[in-house]
């Protein structure tokens, strides 16, 4: 069965509870900056782990010292949807960057 895509009201609802996520289209997205590539490549390595916890694989950039994170929702038609927001709210639990 589908997953439901949330609409612009319950995106925006969403959102706000989030830190440093912007929406982009039917994604959301949050840039980091890191100290280091390593720093980077570890802080990715959490969010796939956390990731495939939830089933729910967001498509990740790693450059020097920046990772990009972007979720959508594909059984949802590529849109938002809760699962989008829930794996944000436990990327964002990781507390990175540290005093965030």
């Amino acid at each position: 069965m589908p997953t439901p895509a949330l609409n612009d009201d319950e995106i925006r609802e969403r959102l706000a509870r989030l830190t440093g996520w912007q929406r982009e289209g039917d994604s959301i997205v949050k840039n980091y900056r890191t100290d280091t590539y390593l720093a980077g490549i570890a802080l990715a390595t959490a969010i796939g782990v956390i990731s495939e916890g939830l089933d729910h694989h967001p498509e990740l950039t790693i450059g020097w010292r920046r990772l990009r994170v972007s979720y959508c929702t594909h059984d949802a038609g590529n849109r938002l949807s809760h699962k989008d927001f829930d794996a944000a709210e436990r990327v964002d639990a990781l507390g990175y960057p540290p005093g965030s």
